[in-house]
């Protein structure tokens, strides 16, 4: 029997935002895999706390969304990739395979000043030839968003994912990138993975990434999920 597959969105995100709409559960389904979708604190469906202290760990929303009887398959993109990687680092039997989309050369070396940009985006302070905060404080806007909220995820103390952690993700992992991201490329985060390999997606930029056909094919193809 094959494992569920849990689906993991990134920031100002949601299950619905960042997978229904695009039809990627149902992709699955037709494949004949059942799918857990989680909202990570402060996003979607989930509490919208706006101390940032609240949100020092979002591993455990996802471990508390696992089933007990056996490993899973996972997606993630971005803050959910990352959160995804945290969770295998720290539990590795409960996964199979792992997608993780929209990171890369962040992870190992990650933009210190990045967080501050893109708050400021929120504040409507950025520079306007900061295209990047533009886009996050775009992206935020979405319908049901707490900006707030989102603002205490960034602010959150997550300590930087070490290259230790990444040794225990004993897992097949597949990372996908778009050769336009932020974070490409993501040969770094290759090489501390145990058992990884890349797919880079031409002219596709960070939030493009999950919606687009290059992810679905590799994704499904990885996880054994191809219909007929």
């Amino acid at each position: 029997m094959t494992p569920p597959v849990v689906l993991v969105h990134g920031w100002a995100g949601s299950f619905a935002a960042t997978w229904e709409s695009t039809g990627f559960p149902a992709l699955l389904s037709d494949a004949g895999r059942s799918v857990i979708g989680v909202d990570l604190l402060g996003h979607g469906q989930a509490p919208k706390p706006h101390d940032p202290s609240a949100y020092d760990d979002l591993v455990s929303r996802v471990v508390a969304s696992l089933p007990d009887d056996g490993p899973v398959d996972a997606v993630g993109f971005s803050l959910g990739a990352l959160t995804l990687l945290r969770a295998a680092s720290s539990r590795p039997n409960r996964f199979d395979r792992l997608v993780l989309a929209g990171i890369g050369r962040n992870v190992l070396e990650p933009d210190e000043g990045q967080t501050e940009r893109i708050l400021a985006g929120l504040d409507g302070l950025a520079p306007p030839d900061d295209n990047e905060a533009r886009l996050f404080a775009q992206y935020a806007s979405g319908p049901g968003n707490d900006l707030v909220a989102l603002a205490a995820v960034l602010r959150a103390h997550r300590p930087p994912i070490a290259v230790e952690q990444l040794a225990a993700v004993t897992c097949p992992v597949l990372v996908i990138v778009g050769d336009r991201d932020f974070v490409y490329p993501a040969d770094t985060l290759i090489a501390a993975l145990p058992d990884a390999r890349s797919v880079v997606l031409p002219n596709v930029d960070h939030f493009a990434t999950p919606k687009s056909f290059g992810f679905f094919d590799a994704a499904l193809e990885f996880l054994d999920a191809l219909p007929g």
